[in-house]
């Protein structure tokens, strides 16, 4: 359900007390255009550097995309890795030492279909600044803004 603190109350009220439920903060999805328009512009940037659009998005995600550390058995990296990368092409990990003893610290990047909007705002405005520098045109501030205010 959906709605305001009082909503919630009256509705969780009327439930069956054994029940349990989790509630969390509504977040408004971003919007499709916000996707396509990365996608757009990581085209761009890919036939400008002559490599693929995915490398472009993967290189972007460990560079300004949300991650975790994790310390991970050294046994179970390859499985943890495959099982992590499964979840689509930004889903990246790399390792690095870790402290302790027989465990290996992955760090483990989320795609970003994951983000939220204002993850996403941050993740495109980059891409903007970097298709800027290599001469690509982009949508001016006031369309970017537009597209941004959309997604809220």
């Amino acid at each position: 359900m959906i709605g305001t603190p009082k909503q919630l109350m009256d509705w969780l009220y009327e439930q069956d007390k054994d029940k349990k439920f989790i509630l969390k903060e509504y977040k408004e999805k971003r919007s499709l255009d916000a996707n396509a328009y990365c996608w757009v512009l990581l085209q761009k940037i890919s036939d400008k550097l002559g490599s693929s659009k995915e490398e472009i998005y993967r290189r972007i995600i460990k560079q300004k995309g949300t991650f975790e550390i994790l310390p991970i058995k050294n046994e179970a990296i390859d499985t943890f890795t495959n099982a992590w990368q499964e979840h689509g092409i930004g889903w990246i990990t790399e390792t690095m030492k870790s402290k302790l003893d027989g465990y290996t610290n992955v760090i483990a990047y989320y795609g970003s279909s994951t983000y939220d909007t204002k993850q996403m705002a941050y993740f495109i405005d980059y891409i903007v600044e970097e298709a800027k520098e290599l001469g690509i045109e982009t949508m001016t501030p006031n369309e970017l803004e537009s597209l941004k205010n959309s997604w809220r």
